[in-house]
């Protein structure tokens, strides 16, 4: 029976271990986030989920001509909760016309990166555009 409730815990490690710095809360702003899309120099490449700012800087997938670089530098929640890789679905925040299963979806990916990437703030409360 524990392995079953131990089983959804597991489902989103690293496989390698991962060591985190304690969460930030400072506000970024959408401008410098825009800045943050892996082709600035002198800028981390950061990728928002939720309004959570996480650095993906160290993983090579967001970098230009990468495949994972079209959700950096935004809060791509539309397109994660829809596994959408299309840049116009990455330019999408509101994530309020998901369906249920997109939204768990995107909560995985919102669990996926909180396990990998160090958080280093969170948008402006009024750019929360899931209410």
């Amino acid at each position: 029976m524990s392995e079953t409730t131990e089983a959804p815990k597991k489902k989103f490690e690293p496989k390698q271990p991962v060591e985190l710095a304690p969460p930030k809360d400072d506000v970024i702003s959408l401008d410098y986030l825009k800045k943050c899309d892996g082709k600035n120099e002198g800028y981390p490449t950061l990728v928002a989920i939720k309004g959570v700012v996480f650095d993906v800087s160290a993983k090579d997938a967001y970098a230009p001509g990468k495949s994972y670089n079209v959700f950096a530098g935004k809060e791509p929640n539309s397109a994660l909760g829809r596994s959408s890789l299309k840049p116009e679905d990455c330019e999408i925040s509101d994530y309020s016309g998901l369906s249920e299963a997109e939204k768990k979806v995107l909560d995985d990916w919102f669990t996926f990166f909180s396990k990998r990437y160090n958080i280093v703030g969170k948008l402006p409360s009024d750019s929360n555009s899931n209410l």
